[in-house]
């Protein structure tokens, strides 16, 4: 039995004629905004540490909150508004994560930063599959190049994060968290202009197939097989991010004695790399093939995390950047690849490649702190350097764009 594309699933895809840069812009700044709050909680993970005298188990327990309930709660969202979209659920998701903010600004205990954090994981649950989706619809066919600005907006806004926890919270403490409700307050504004575009987008092209839809017949076995080599290198990928966003601030702190506000400008640096290695990934990947920007990425990137656990501050320093841009410009190449793989299902498949990517990062926070309190630090980091050697899977992926080729006439026009 095969898959393939129908009219209505081509409809429900949802690209447009031409792309919309306005609304890749906006969601863009969205999901910066969105992903620049979400940060803020790994950025002040020594403020917490500290002010509440938090082993580093408990460190990865919060991250496992946050993390978890946007894993199990993105796919069943995306799922449902595949059948039923909901352009309105954006505003309402920011929405969890203005009330978790202003939450973990005033939380007295650990277990009130875990609720906190829960809510701003079911803010990203709610808002990542539709506005995956918005970004599709408005790529023109664009696929790659959509996702990626997409996506850079949130890693930009994750790079931000440890910035602004070391200029804004740092200094003041935790109280000031309360000031990024305002960034919240200005997503929910943006989102309400999106959701009316989306809406109004959704009901003039109910019934139209999309002339961009790809149709990609494979067997569903090699579908699932597919899908299985993706979701082993998304757990290799935010295994190992998880190692850096959670623990590279008292990794530099440990082994060259850095100040914490130094330490963090070190994490910006690795985070900014992310948001420019995404930049890179998409449109690349539509042009060259998504299968070659997933296995350079994932495998490429395994000499230079095998150096950093030897390298000295400057070359730690240079690593991780060169880590960033490789290692980030494989998640738009997965997600729009997984799309091709199952069309029609955009918003659960967005759904659970952000879930699985959330999940395997809040599991590895948590897993790597329990090993840190036990082996060290250092150790987490010489282990989580050969995890990008399962890249080498890469190459059992079908070639998707052989068939497209062969569907528009088997001339490769």
């Amino acid at each position: 039995m095969q898959t393939s594309v129908s009219a209505p699933a081509a409809a429900s895809s949802g690209t447009t004629d031409n792309t919309s840069f306005k609304v890749l812009g906006a969601i863009s700044v969205s999901h910066l905004l969105n992903d620049m709050i979400q940060s803020l909680i790994l950025a002040i993970y020594p403020i917490l540490k500290g002010g509440f005298d938090l082993s580093f188990g408990q460190i990865g327990l919060i991250t496992l909150t946050y993390q978890i309930t946007a894993s199990l709660l993105q796919p069943v969202i995306g799922l449902y508004t595949d059948h039923r979209p909901q352009p309105y659920s954006l505003p309402i998701g920011m929405g969890f994560t203005l009330v978790g903010i202003v939450l973990l600004s005033v939380a007295p205990s650990f277990y009130v930063i875990l609720l906190a954090a829960a809510l701003v994981g079911t803010g990203s649950a709610i808002f990542h599959p539709e506005s995956s989706r918005v970004a599709r619809m408005a790529s023109g066919g664009q696929h790659g190049l959509a996702q990626s600005l997409f996506q850079v907006g949130g890693n930009f806004g994750s790079s931000l994060g440890p910035l602004l926890a070391a200029v804004v919270i740092a200094p003041y403490g935790q109280k000031s968290i309360a000031w990024f409700a305002l960034a919240a307050l200005l997503g929910i504004v943006i989102l309400l202009q999106i959701s009316k575009w989306y809406a109004h987008h959704r009901l003039g092209s109910r019934g139209k197939a999309s002339k961009h839809a790809d149709a990609v017949a494979l067997p569903r076995k090699k579908v699932a097989f597919a899908i299985g080599i993706l979701l082993t290198l998304i757990f290799s990928k935010y295994f190992y991010l998880a190692s850096i966003g959670s623990y590279f601030t008292f990794y530099l702190i440990n082994k060259f004695q850095l100040p914490l506000q130094s330490a963090q400008l070190y994490l910006f640096a690795f985070l900014f790399a992310v948001a420019l290695g995404t930049v890179i990934g998409g449109p690349v990947g539509d042009r060259i093939g998504r299968k070659y920007v997933i296995w350079a990425s994932i495998l490429g990137v395994a000499p230079f995390t095998l150096m950093l656990p030897y390298a000295n501050l400057f070359w730690s320093g240079v690593l991780v950047v060169i880590i960033g841009v490789v290692l980030a410009s494989a998640f738009s190449a997965i997600l729009v690849y997984a799309q091709e793989l199952i069309p029609g299902k955009i918003g659960m498949v967005s759904g659970l490649f952000f879930g699985f990517a959330f999940g395997m990062g809040g599991i590895g926070a948590a897993v790597l702190g329990n090993l840190a309190d036990h082996a060290g630090i250092d150790f987490v980091y010489k282990l989580c350097s050969f995890l990008p050697l399962l890249g080498v899977i890469a190459a059992f992926l079908p070639n998707l764009e052989r068939p497209r080729k062969l569907l528009a006439g088997g001339d490769g026009k």
